[in-house]
Formats: structure tokens, sequence, C-alpha cells
């Protein structure tokens, strides 16, 4: 008997998600998976070490009650309408667990998220690509497909950092016969969000996550705003601990800590707008990004450049997507280490066919 013949055929037939480059070695200038250079807020830290007591050795509460009461007050929310998760990918998980089966169809836009795909198939679901229009905008009539079991739109957009407004994404919903759910791990560093539609919109799920606006992703701590009676479908579906108490503890104290998260944001937007001028002047089209990266296209064959870069211990995320032009994703970081890779970046275009 193969190894391989005990794994079911539709596991077999994956390819599976490939998370970004995490490097061992020192000195590597990571700007390829999106993570804050900044620190977490302080009062996360303090939250933790408070945490490091005799309370390890119990449970965490199931449902994280104080996170859910904290997130709820952040968002004008009831707290029956908030669920947190291991990151907001876990949350992504628990939703396609709970509506989608063998044979369902998922709609998600591309280019987007890759890890949707993966979410459909580990369901053994069929999956439809919607085309983003030439302006990143989405079409509401070719995106609700008659059967429709679940549909993912990632606001802001990666790879392209693009948003549809709260009006756009509204008509999405309205054309659905089934959740929505509005990947908003991002929101951030956006200038709005679809927090409020969950009101207006009842198949409406809004997922969030700690690891970039607020520097957790070491962590691994998400949460999602629905209607209550989509919360109490998806506990049954979750994993009964699915969220530690130190993650708990860390995301309370940084959720709460707004001060912070507005210097730092602010920080970002700034180096984002230096970053997206620069690598224009060396020839990419880079769309208006609403995320902690750009996405670039049109210059240099991306390949050779992303092998450049590594060689020169720069990290950038190097995608492709059927039907589109390979494109690098860079994500936005301090001063200094935009500094560097520019300093990089230039004579690798000027050396290029493309200059």
């Amino acid at each position: 008997m193969s190894r391989d013949s005990f794994f079911r055929p539709h596991v077999d037939r994956m390819a599976g998600y490939v998370p970004g480059e995490q490097p061992r070695d020192t000195g590597v200038l990571k700007l390829n998976t999106n993570e804050n250079p900044y620190p977490p807020s302080p009062r996360a830290f303090e939250a933790i070490a408070a945490t490091l007591d005799d309370r390890l050795r119990r449970y965490p509460d199931p449902m994280g009650t104080a996170f859910r009461q904290a997130a709820a007050r952040r968002h004008g929310v009831d707290p029956e309408m908030i669920l947190a998760g291991n990151g907001s990918d876990d949350l992504l998980t628990i939703i396609t667990r709970a509506f989608v089966g063998p044979g369902d169809l998922l709609v998600y836009p591309s280019p987007s998220y890759i890890l949707y795909r993966t979410l459909a198939e580990l369901q053994d679901a069929r999956v439809a690509e919607v085309p983003f229009g030439s302006d990143w905008s989405l079409d509401p009539a070719s995106f609700a497909l008659p059967g429709t079991k679940l549909a993912f739109v990632a606001n802001p957009n990666s790879p392209s950092g693009t948003t549809l407004t709260p009006e756009q994404v509204a008509r999405l919903a309205e054309r659905l016969d089934c959740p929505l759910v509005v990947d908003e791990a991002y929101a951030d560093f956006a200038s709005s969000d679809c927090v409020s539609l969950v009101a207006s919109h009842p198949n409406v799920i809004v997922t969030r996550t700690f690891s970039k606006g607020y520097s957790l992703a070491g962590l691994r701590l998400g949460y999602l705003i629905a209607r209550p009676e989509l919360i109490a479908g998806l506990v049954k579906v979750k994993d009964s601990y699915n969220c530690d108490s130190l993650s708990l503890a860390g995301a309370l104290a940084a959720l709460e800590d707004r001060d912070y998260l507005a210097q730092t944001r602010g920080k970002i937007l700034a180096t984002r707008r230096r970053l997206t001028e620069a690598v224009r002047a060396f020839g990419y089209q880079v769309p208006e990004s609403q995320a902690n990266f750009v996405w670039c296209t049109g210059g240099p064959p991306a390949a050779e450049v992303y092998e450049a870069l590594k060689a020169q211990k720069i990290l950038v995320r190097l995608m492709r997507y059927p039907g589109h032009a390979d494109g690098l994703r860079i994500t936005v970081g301090t001063d200094a280490e935009i500094d560097r890779l520019l300093e990089a970046l230039g004579p690798i275009v000027a050396a290029s066919k493309f200059s």
C-alpha cells in the first residue's frame, strides 16, 4: 500500500498553500509577508507578562469573553456578534468548513489571497475566480454566480492593496444568496471599512487580524464580526479552545491602545506614499494601496528582480497568478528599511533590459 493511498483523493490532488519565506539567516530584510515593522504596543507585553502565572495550567476561556467585550466596544456592536480565532486564517477555515461541502461552489475575485483556493480544496469544493476589472472593481452580476455557497472578498485586496467602497461591497452582498466574507486583514491601513454592513446585511461577515496593524503576527489572534445567529453556528465548528490565554490577553491590551495604533499607522502610511512614488519612478505600475504593502508590475522580469534582491538579503514576495503578469509585492517597512530596498532596487532596474 502506497503512502498516498492513506489520503482522501482531493487532498492528494492539492498543491497546498505556501506561506511567505521565513528566513533563519541574520541580516535579512524581510519585506515579503506584510509584517508590521514596528513593535507591538507596550501594553500587550505587559498584559502577556501578567498572564504568566498559575492560570496557564488551566484551559483558556473558550469564547474569550473579555476580548469579545473589548472588540464589541471597539466596533459598537453586541459581544454576541464577535468570535475570536487563532488568527484570521483560522476564522476563514471555520467559515469554509461551516458553509461549504464537497462539490459546492466558493467564489472569490482574482487576483487575490491564494489561501481561498486551498480552503475550498480542503472541502473538495469547486471554485470560481471572478476577475477584477481594470480599475480593480467587481461587477455584482458577474460575481454573484448561481448556486454559490460562500464568497470571499479581501478588502483591502492582496496583492493589489486596492479597496472596494462599502457601497460596492453592499451591492455584492445584496446579489448573493450566501454569506459574503469581507476579509479586512489590512483594514487598519485603509480609509474605510465594512463593519457597518453587518447591521444592514445579514449575510455579511467581516474578519480582522492582529498580525498587521497591531504587530502581533507571532501571537496568532483574529476575530470576526457577524450576526449573532451566524456566530452561534460557527461556534459549533470551531475548536473548543482555539485561542490561548496569552494571545487573548495581549490582543485585548493592544486593541485598547488606540493611540499607539494611530502612531504606527501614521508612520506606515507616510512611508507607503514614499515607497509608491519611488518605485513608480523606476517604471513600475503601482495601484494606490490601502494596505501596508505595494504591488509592482510592468518593470523588469519580476523573477529576476526577486532573485537579485534576495542575493542582497532583501526578501520581497514574488507572486504569480494565471493570466496575469508576474509581480512583486513589497511590504512597507521602516524608512531605513525602505532606503535599503531602494538603494538595491535602483541599480537592478537600471541594469535590466527593461531600462
